[in-house]
């Protein structure tokens, strides 16, 4: 299983001299009692640090460049308790390039009006300090998170915390390697993209291996891991054999366990976290990956199909930015297929050959082999389920040539009517926001692929900071989405994120 380190975040308070060593003794007090309480609530996936306050131009400097430098520090948050000069942060935030939330809050929750007094109203700044401290960020440009509310409220708290994931997956982009089996899928468009551009804005490695050298590390599995394995899977799942033979069945399970151990050791041994195949180029492997892939996706390892690189770093951004989340319902690789046009009844119905990842799935989970005319293989062995219900978030990142775009849908995951017992893979049933052929329609005017990430604990607006801070364009299609209004923001995009 892969994971993440145990990020913190840094609470760095800000204020300044003009009040005196006491006022100063209450800011730090005042802070360090928000970081307790804050660490204390359950409601953050982090570990929030208190650090000194803020004082000087040297010191918020030197701040900033000990948490760049620091390993475990997935960001920080600041407060301005008092007033701050905020051209005292100037060196410090342009020096800076990790995530940053600016909390706008205050100590207190009720002015105190029967004691009130010019002592209260100098150390009670807030409202003034943190207005200050917003314009520099403007004045520079750079990119930050605002959440305001009171600091002991819940909802502010989950905000928080919503926030640090996306700031861990933030801080992680630029740890994602890719490895890409063989190439992208012959003459398709969509799937393609520069790879050099990705590297530099988002971070990310991607590269490509010949198909044969990974399935030499997949021959060299010894057969007691493989049984090992294939045990591990009978007492998981389901068994379908449908007037198969039982033993052909188990070894054609076995071609599956095989393949698992041997990406998943190739993938460990050279420091990859996510995969991409393509069934027109499967070299002397037996079968096409689909339960092997379908498991790595599982332990957390991103995944695209007919060599989409880019699908594949983004299941594994958002898989980070889950990861450890209480009643998780799950993140996966997904492909639109066909339409359900019904009145009353519209969905799209979600699935792809094999690869979509068992986290999604609502009770029963079956391994079955069916024959595939795609690779010119033996029938490959799957996991078939059928998808949880609830709303959800459908992303695709796609290269427009000059700019990178990140499409943001909101779905709502739903039963089919009727068994499929035909369909022998997992699939997802869903009514994209705001209607079927409102949504639909702005997926193919923003030039979405037919590919997605997506993701049932996830929200469209910790996905629109992830894009931010990346500096990519984001549109949304949701409840509000209109096809003027739409159309019109593509064109301005057009204009706002010209080169």
């Amino acid at each position: 299983m892969l994971k993440t380190k145990k990020y913190q975040f840094w609470f760095c308070t800000g204020s300044q001299d003009l009040y005196g060593d006491e006022c100063l003794a209450h800011v730090a007090d005042h802070s360090r009692k928000i970081v307790e309480e804050l660490n204390a609530s359950g409601n953050l996936p982090y570990e929030v640090v208190w650090k000194p306050t803020l004082i000087t131009n040297e010191l918020i400097r030197k701040t900033f460049n000990e948490a760049n430098m620091d390993e475990n520090c997935a960001g920080v948050i600041t407060w301005m308790h008092t007033f701050s000069p905020a051209k005292s942060w100037i060196l410090g935030l342009q020096e800076y390039r990790k995530p940053l939330l600016h909390l706008h809050t205050q100590f207190n929750r009720e002015i105190p009006y029967d004691s009130i007094d010019m002592d209260f109203m100098n150390e009670n700044q807030a409202a003034h300090g943190d207005r200050e401290y917003g314009h520099i960020f403007s004045r520079l440009h750079m990119e930050r998170k605002v959440i305001m509310g009171y600091w002991a409220d819940e909802d502010v708290q989950k905000k928080i915390g919503s926030w640090m994931r996306t700031a861990v997956g933030i801080i992680e982009s630029s740890h994602i390697r890719v490895m890409r089996i063989a190439d992208n899928m012959r003459n398709v468009a969509v799937t393609e993209g520069d790879k050099v551009e990705a590297q530099i804005r988002f971070g990310w490695e991607v590269d490509a291996y010949p198909v044969n050298e990974i399935a030499a590390e997949v021959e060299s599995v010894s057969r007691g891991d493989i049984d090992a394995l294939v045990q591990e899977y009978y007492d998981k799942y389901e068994i379908l054999l449908e007037g198969r033979d039982g033993k052909e069945f188990r070894e054609h399970v076995a071609v599956q366990a095989g393949i698992e151990i041997g990406f998943e050791k190739f993938l460990e041994d050279r420091n990859y976290q996510a995969i991409v195949t393509h069934f027109g180029d499967l070299g002397s492997l037996k079968q096409l990956p689909g339960l092997a892939i379908q498991r790595l996706m599982e332990k957390g390892y991103g995944f695209g199909a007919e060599g989409d690189w880019k699908t594949a770093a983004m299941v594994r951004v958002m898989k980070i930015m889950t990861e450890g989340m209480k009643d998780a319902k799950g993140t996966s690789f997904m492909e639109d297929y066909t339409y359900n046009l019904v009145p009353g009844k519209e969905g799209i119905l979600q699935a792809h050959m094999l690869e979509v990842c068992p986290t999604i799935a609502d009770g029963r989970i079956i391994i079955r082999e069916q024959p595939l005319s795609m690779g010119e293989r033996e029938d490959p062995a799957r996991l078939v389920f059928t998808a949880k219900t609830g709303s959800a978030v459908a992303t695709s990142l796609i290269d427009l040539g000059d700019r990178f775009r990140l499409i943001i849908n909101n779905v709502n995951c739903k039963k089919v009517e009727k068994p499929m017992p035909k369909l022998p893979v997992a699939t997802a049933f869903w009514t994209p926001e705001p209607n079927l052929q409102t949504g639909a329609e702005a997926w193919i005017l923003a030039g979405g692929a037919h590919h997605t990430a997506f993701s049932y604990d996830l929200t469209a607006e910790q996905m629109g900071d992830w894009a931010e801070f990346m500096g990519i364009e984001a549109v949304y299609i949701d409840k509000d989405t209109t096809i003027r209004q739409f159309k019109n923001e593509l064109r301005w995009n057009s204009a706002a994120y010209r080169r």
